[in-house]
């Protein structure tokens, strides 16, 4: 059968449920997802291909394949972004400027990235950007932001402006806002005495990066948490809570959570409605913890289905600004960045194709029942042959691609 026809039976069985396939599949052309750049190189960037990471982050694995310059590395780019089937961003760090080691980071300029704004045009998406507050000599001691060495501090506040002037130079030229994420890795190693003098230092230099008013049309900045990293296993500065304190009592800046950022037991689904609840924004980087923060690549699993489940069930895909965050270089890097892309996507048509209204009616008359065998029975629903669909769509590949790797 063919991929209309199979979508055809699709259609009827979900129509069954008071699905309407055609408005979920409309929907989801409407909803962008930003794809890191980041996992074709194992975070290696264009600044300096011999780079090391540091700053608790560590990508494993030693596939072949990498790149090796700087158009490899946009060709490798460009295939895994013609995989990814509908509306898309992509995420790029401050270390893929196009300068080299000539110009440190608390001298880059908008004009060191003017081939990312090329390559957005060419591929006809958005830009993100991502400050790199890691692998550098002045973050070896393990404090960027919250440092109490004024030298280094101001080093890295220069670095988060600039930033920011670019990610306003991105959402300019081409048309999109620019989500600017900004992740430290300062913390300490062991047993700590002074927790909040790190965390005053850390306020200030947020106020001192953010003070410059920019229109949100254009940029909008984000602070990224995390529970712990390697070499700061402790303490991290950057707690959830010290961020979500920072973003409710500043008001210049929205809260970023990362799937793998938490506790083992805790997952960013069940903290969305939070700052929903108050009208907030949020960015998101969707990726999969193993044990432990280890960024493996998204996949079609529970924890991602529910984040989808729940924005949609808040009618959030416009407050929710969804992007991807994982490097992984045991397998093939263009893969592992379709992969990641394609299993955010088919978490987005799943939750669109929940009948959520008739589940929350369920629910608010207090037929528990009927709630939870309305969410058990739609799970046997052909939801495959709707994303078929969706790929024919969009003129991408649904799965005759794997054979190339």
């Amino acid at each position: 059968m063919s991929v209309e026809s199979n979508y055809q039976v699709a259609k009827e069985l979900y129509a069954k449920y008071g699905i309407d396939t055609d408005a979920a599949l409309k929907k989801l052309a409407e909803i962008p997802v930003s794809i890191h750049c980041w996992q074709i190189d194992d975070l290696t960037g264009l600044e300096n291909f011999e780079g090391k990471l540091t700053g608790g982050i560590a990508a494993t694995g030693n596939a072949g394949g990498k790149p090796k310059s700087i158009p490899e590395y946009f060709e490798q780019l460009e295939e895994a972004l013609k995989l990814i089937p509908g509306k898309k961003k992509v995420a790029t760090h401050a270390i893929y400027h196009n300068a080299g080691m000539s110009v440190d980071r608390d001298q880059i300029e908008p004009k060191h990235f003017t081939h990312w704004v090329e390559f957005a045009k060419k591929m006809n998406v958005g830009l993100d950007f991502n400050p790199t507050y890691f692998s550098h000599p002045k973050s070896e001691d393990g404090f960027t932001l919250s440092s109490n060495n004024e030298e280094i501090r101001k080093f890295w506040v220069e670095h988060g402006k600039r930033c920011r002037k670019i990610g306003e130079y991105f959402g300019r030229e081409l048309g999109q806002t620019c989500y600017t994420n900004h992740w430290i890795p300062d913390g300490y190693k062991d047993t700590t005495v002074d927790k909040l003098g790190p965390r005053k230092i850390l306020e200030k230099s947020l106020d001192e990066i953010f003070e410059e008013k920019i229109d949100p049309k254009y940029n909008v900045d984000s602070v990224e948490s995390k529970l712990f990293g390697l070499g700061s296993e402790a303490y991290v500065t950057g707690s959830h809570e010290f961020y979500t304190n920072y973003v409710a009592h500043k008001g210049n800046c929205i809260i970023c959570m990362d799937a793998g950022h938490f506790h083992p037991t805790e997952v960013i689904s069940s903290k969305l409605s939070s700052y929903l609840a108050f009208g907030q924004e949020i960015m998101l980087h969707v990726s999969r913890p193993v044990r432990w923060d280890s960024d493996h690549v998204t996949i079609l699993d529970d924890e991602t289905k529910a984040i989808m489940e729940e924005i949609k069930r808040c009618d959030a895909f416009d407050k929710v600004h969804i992007g991807l965050d994982f490097f992984d270089g045991s397998i093939n890097r263009i893969a592992a960045t379709a992969i990641g892309g394609r299993s955010a996507k088919k978490a987005i048509l799943l939750a669109l194709l929940e009948p959520t209204q008739e589940l929350m009616e369920a629910e608010h008359a207090g037929n528990f029942t009927k709630r939870l065998a309305l969410l058990e029975e739609i799970k046997g629903l052909p939801f495959g042959l709707v994303w078929a669909k969706y790929c024919d769509m969009c003129g991408c590949e649904q799965d005759d691609w794997i054979k190339r790797y």
